[in-house]
């Protein structure tokens, strides 16, 4: 399994990419998704919602179970993806692609994501 350089991690097991004009991505990551199973329902904030660093923001829903999941930053949600509302199994099957969730303006990333390296080495322990 490998993880993509360019991403920050969280020890929640959701990715973040690097801002563009202040906008950053979120999603969860490919070990996330393997541990949950087959996803088969996304609740994601909504626009204009706020999201807060390590507080939950939505449900991610499995053959397996329901899980929380966390924003890894502080903003203003700016965009979902609505290809995995109306296709959830997107987030096992290309999670850091078109498996993507939420958009946000981010006002603060905190300071304890992880980089890639990082993130591999945390996840396999």
């Amino acid at each position: 399994m490998s993880n993509p350089q360019q991403l920050r991690y969280s020890k929640e097991h959701e990715w973040l990419s690097v801002a563009e004009d202040g906008v950053s991505t979120v999603g969860i990551t490919e070990h996330a998704a393997n541990a949950l199973g087959d996803v088969v329902f996304v609740q994601l904030p909504e626009v204009g919602d706020t999201v807060t660093a390590g507080e939950t923001c939505g449900e991610l829903e499995s053959t397996k179970s329901v899980s929380d999941l966390y924003s890894p930053v502080s903003g203003e949600v700016t965009e979902v993806n609505e290809d995995v509302v109306n296709d959830p199994s997107l987030v096992n099957s290309a999670p850091f692609e078109g498996g993507w969730l939420f958009k946000v303006r981010v006002a603060e990333e905190p300071a304890d994501l992880l980089s890639a390296d990082e993130y591999t080495a945390f996840s396999a322990g």
